[in-house]
């Protein structure tokens, strides 16, 4: 789908790779630079098995690798070659230090001006944050979505996972697309400037607007939601859970009849949402005691025929056995060379026609394709690339 857009990946850890991975997962032509030796910090980042981080290989999926230590003016000058053949650069480092390297965007789109560069940072190009190191954990601090997750009386929460990193990833993607058809109808990119806690924000938009009209602060409530009951998570007779949600008054009404008949139904506590959201400990003991009495499939089967909102709430090993999840073919399974066969997540969403594939994992190597990129793209002999190798500006 996007063969013909070819994208410089100069990027580390999460956030930006994983818009380049987006880009690549539809095709683009990503070439990611890493630095000679220890590679992307990703690479070391998280669960390894025989010397693999396992998530580098999912994250750094159908990409090439190549070395170069940009601090080189060798590199710098293979880097600026690279991008008068890019439609995208992909960069995550402090402000100031694409420019300290003679690899400034506006020096790059003088001579390019059709140039796309997305700059993701955890605060922005600008503003009193911006020469702070942070990554999403302190993102999602700023954003104020730990105010908000946990429990009450339990110290604020941020997500066990990079929840900010993978929302600008994704945000990344969408507004590198949006950039590269402008150039396309115009011959001008962009300059992108992506703040991962401007990212995370969006997940908090009910709770800005109705902050600067009634001046809520919500407090943390668990598994609940203010704006509507009941929803949660719900043990079963089998110790294993169910996950249910009444966001709407018919289905909220089909909850009640299913745990409680027509009583409560009718009961003055739960007619209307804000009836229930108020009552919703009560609501939830009605629920809870309900489910209780069942295992969770029966539960899942008897709601779900009722027309009620509800499903299995999975374990990460449990999903990937899950009936719905291998019709759909969610969790793609790869034969890697160093690790065997792997899973990971397939590309989504589907297309109807075109069929984007995992053609590969992250290569093993840094520096895998180093020769063969600089070889084929920038016509170098392998003299010269031995000779780049020797200087320590590329591996």
């Amino acid at each position: 789908m996007l063969s013909d857009l070819r994208v410089l990946d100069l990027s580390t850890m999460i956030a930006a790779p994983m818009s380049a991975s987006l880009l690549a997962d539809l095709g683009a032509d990503v070439i990611k630079v890493e630095r000679p030796g220890p590679g992307d910090p990703l690479r070391a980042f998280g669960t390894q098995a025989g010397g693999e981080g396992l998530y580098w290989k999912t994250l750094s999926r159908n990409k090439h690798a190549i070395a170069l230590d940009l601090h080189s003016p060798q590199a710098q000058d293979i880097v600026r070659r690279l991008c008068a053949q890019a439609d995208v650069l992909i960069e995550n480092f402090r402000p100031g230090t694409l420019e300290r390297w003679n690899l400034s965007p506006t020096a790059l789109r003088e001579k390019h001006p059709a140039l796309v560069v997305l700059r993701v940072t955890a605060y922005g190009q600008d503003g009193p944050y911006s020469d702070r190191p942070g990554f999403g954990t302190l993102a999602e601090a700023l954003a104020g979505l730990g105010s908000v997750s946990g429990f009450p009386d339990r110290e604020p929460l941020l997500p066990a996972y990079p929840l900010a990193d993978i929302l600008a990833g994704h945000l990344g993607a969408y507004a590198v697309l949006a950039a590269v058809h402008h150039a396309k109808r115009s011959g001008r990119g962009d300059v992108i400037d992506l703040a991962i806690y401007e990212s995370a924000l969006r997940i908090l938009d009910m709770h800005i607007t109705e902050h600067s009209v009634l001046g809520t602060e919500h407090e943390r409530a668990g598994n609940r939601i203010g704006s509507s009951a009941p929803r949660g998570v719900y043990l079963c007779a089998d110790d294993r859970w169910i996950a249910l949600s009444g966001s709407t008054p018919s289905v909220a009404e089909r909850v009640l009849r299913a745990v409680g008949g027509q009583s409560l139904v009718s009961d003055p506590r739960f007619q209307t949402n804000s009836d229930r959201v108020a009552h919703a400990a009560e609501l939830d003991r009605y629920v809870g005691r309900w489910c209780a009495q069942r295992p969770r499939d029966q539960a899942v089967a008897e709601l779900s025929a009722l027309g009620c909102a509800v499903g299995p709430l999975e374990s990460v090993g449990s999903m990937q056995s899950n009936a719905h999840v291998l019709s759909r073919g969610a969790i793609a399974h790869l034969d890697d060379p160093e690790l065997g066969t792997i899973a990971m997540p397939q590309i989504a969403p589907r297309f109807q026609h075109a069929k984007p594939e995992i053609r590969h994992a992250g290569p093993r190597w840094v520096g895998a394709d180093t020769r063969s990129i600089l070889r084929s793209r920038l016509g170098l002999t392998d003299a010269q690339i031995s000779e780049l190798v020797s200087s320590g500006a590329a591996e």
